[in-house]
């Protein structure tokens, strides 16, 4: 995909009527509602009651099963688009200047808000129809007292969908009065969670190896909403005439020869996980994932025919091409809600207690050898370490090709703090982090403290705001969207002392005095969601305090030693209630559930007490050290500022100009408020 002209280019420019262009695009989104729709309903009339017996369940009837599946497809395709046009209104469109920051009335914010609203009304009714199909009962059902809430609480989807409902509702009012860049922020991370929300409770969530399936079904459900709605929407913006500027079209094609590997690959593992070990050509599963696979190629050859087309004539929109990469996108997303509608192969297997929880098994009793040798990989903090450390090193390269210097340590900062995660979490740490108390504790100070210190002295944002230009000639790019972030209000707000003092610290009590501990770690999604908090947790914390970057308000030295020495009680106080529990221990009932022969709850719990308390306060003892040595730096910094100004001779002339107005301020006091002082022949004289 590539173009030359700036600016939309009408349809009758090229001898086409309008009209047609309109009709011909009408008829291909109607085409591509029904890819997104038919094939689950198709799914669902094919295998009818016999997908409910295999779990258990009565069969709701057709009503409910059509209407459920009817709901998947039409909320796939409406989170797709919203997360489309969230993007391209973000980071693909051709605005130059002051009119970057601004957000003005163009088709991708008609699509968002069209979109959000269907998402929002879509997943009210998924709350409905998920509440009946995943417990089985029919619509009868619910003139029954309380009969609702109680099936609302019986599966994990009906939450799920309105957690949707909450973000799709935050993205479709926001994006009715939203003027300005940083206003599109808050929908796009909400439109994040909205997605991955009845994604992760589906068939990622059961069955032996579902760690690994939930990482790459979390990874999959956001690369493909990101790459396919930006793709939808760009197909739009081609089928009604509008051309692409080169810059936007270099950032489309990136996308693609990212994204697309990246759907590959873990729908590769993905099936992997789904099919376990049975063939392609056994199961329905089987055949719908062949069926996916056959979009993708369809898709690829479409964009490569697009991109031909584009080469071609780039004045002239090509039409057929983005049509074919629309339905493709669409059969794609009907066949993932198809999925949805019948019960995979692994969903049979044979399932230990630790698989139902962990999805693997832990044999052997926690030690040094077993934390060293016995690992599993973390695939979500895998790939963010290598995404992560990939930029960085792109940056300083971009800095060294310009012949700027980067301080060698600050690489070596960032490397080792990703390092850390990936070990902490992929090692026989994060492989016992969920069954024993006490490594976990081992894996919250490493993610917490070691980790973010490591990072905070980087300076990741000031590398990529060296590393980048803002040129007012192109459209908007990284520089600026960095910029704009760092000067946004909310931002501000996050990096408020107070705010981030509650959030590190008051972490501990609210976490684990609290059953959202237990509850959490029961799931694969909400152990993973609970180390990415510990990690920006402290992040903002010791970012405050020692990081290379800029906050948006900066603490002075004293402060910030006093932020840190205010921290260190809470450590020890929170140490001292875990050794000191008795009876009582935390999470009592999940770690009985193993049943494992080495489980011993008093001494893991003295263990994670240990580690809170010395792990909390080692770690801020270095900060401190840390901190000393940027203040003494300070100084002399400053110093050497003064110096250089003394001998260049203007401290005298400030010193002149103080006496002065000393000089004045007496003479008023001498002569009263009422009369005017007589001027001295020194002040004459200046």
């Amino acid at each position: 995909m590539s173009g030359s002209a700036a600016s939309p280019v009408p349809a009758e420019a090229h001898g086409e009527r309008s009209p047609r262009r309109t009709a011909t695009t009408l008829a291909i989104v109607a085409i591509a509602l029904a890819a997104a729709t038919v094939p689950p309903i198709v799914a669902t009339l094919d295998i009818g009651p016999f997908a409910y017996e295999q779990l258990y369940l009565t069969f709701p009837g057709f009503d409910v099963a059509v209407m459920t599946a009817l709901g998947q497809g039409l909320g796939d395709l409406a989170a797709t688009l919203t997360f489309g046009a969230l993007l391209y209104l973000l980071f693909f469109r051709d605005a130059r200047g002051k009119r970057a920051r601004r957000i003005e009335p163009c088709l991708e914010l008609t699509v968002l808000r069209s979109a959000s609203v269907a998402w929002a009304m879509v997943s009210a009714g998924m709350v409905v129809f998920e509440s009946l199909d995943a417990s089985g009962m029919p619509f009868a059902r619910l003139a029954e007292p309380g009969a609702f809430a109680f099936l609302y609480e019986a599966s994990a989807f009906p939450p799920a969908w309105t957690v949707s409902l909450i973000a799709a509702t935050i993205v479709s009012i926001s994006c009715q009065f939203v003027t300005r860049w940083t206003g599109l922020l808050i929908p796009l991370w909400a439109t994040c969670f909205g997605i991955l929300a009845p994604v992760v409770v589906g068939q990622i969530l059961v069955g032996p190896n579902h760690d690994l399936g939930s990482d790459a079904g979390t990874y999959q459900a956001l690369v493909t909403g990101a790459v396919f709605g930006v793709l939808v929407i760009a197909a739009l913006r081609a089928m009604t005439g509008r051309t692409l500027d080169p810059v936007i079209a270099t950032r489309l094609t990136r996308l693609v020869l990212v994204g697309i590997p990246v759907i590959g690959a873990t729908d590769l593992l993905l099936a992997w996980f789904k099919l376990a070990g049975s063939s392609l050509l056994d199961s329905a599963t089987g055949w719908q994932i062949l069926a996916r696979w056959a979009c993708l190629g369809l898709l690829i050859v479409a964009l490569l025919s697009w991109r031909a087309a584009q080469r071609t004539d780039p004045s002239r929109p090509a039409v057929w091409p983005p049509a074919i990469a629309t339905v493709a996108i669409a059969g794609w997303l009907g066949i993932t809600a198809a999925m949805t509608r019948v019960p995979p192969p692994h969903y049979f297997q044979p399932t230990s207690i630790s698989q139902v929880f962990l999805g693997f098994d832990v044999e052997a009793p926690p030690s040094l050898l077993v934390w060293f040798t016995h690992w599993r990989p973390n695939l979500l903090f895998i790939v963010l370490a290598i995404i992560a450390i990939a930029v960085y090193l792109w940056a300083v390269r971009v800095l060294r090709n310009r012949g700027d210097k980067w301080p060698v340590g600050r690489t070596i900062s960032w490397i080792g703090g990703w390092c850390v995660i990936v070990f902490i979490t992929s090692s026989g740490f994060g492989k016992y982090s969920a069954p024993d108390f006490g490594t976990h504790m081992i894996v919250h100070m490493s993610l917490n403290m070691l980790a973010p210190i490591l990072l905070v002295m980087g300076g990741i944002i000031t590398l990529l705001l060296r590393a980048t230009r803002a040129d007012p000639a192109r459209p908007a790019g990284l520089h600026h969207w960095i910029t704009w972030v760092l000067h946004w209000k909310v931002l501000r707000f996050v990096f408020n002392p107070l705010f981030v003092f509650v959030l590190f610290v008051g972490s501990y009590y609210g976490l684990y005095f609290s059953g959202i501990f237990e509850e959490a770690m029961r799931f694969h999604w909400a152990h993973q969601l609970m180390n990415v908090h510990f990690i920006i947790a402290g992040y903002l914390f010791y970012g405050l305090v020692i990081g290379v970057d800029r906050p948006p308000r900066p603490l002075p030295h004293i402060g910030k030693l006093g932020f840190v020495l205010a921290a260190m009680p809470f450590h020890a106080f929170f140490g001292v209630i875990l050794m000191m529990a008795d009876g009582e221990w935390i999470a009592q009932n999940f770690y009985l559930y193993f049943g494992l022969p080495w489980t011993d709850l008093q001494a893991s719990q003295y263990l994670g007490g240990g580690v809170a308390w010395a792990g909390g306060e080692m770690p801020l003892l270095l900060v401190i050290i840390v901190l000393g040595i940027q203040w003494s730096r300070q100084d002399a910094k400053e110093a050497r500022r003064k110096d250089r100004h003394m001998d260049s001779g203007r401290d005298e002339e400030f010193d002149d100009y103080n006496k002065m107005l000393e000089t004045l301020a007496k003479r008023r006091q001498a002569t009263g408020p009422g009369r005017p002082a007589p001027r001295s022949d020194e002040e004459t004289q200046q």
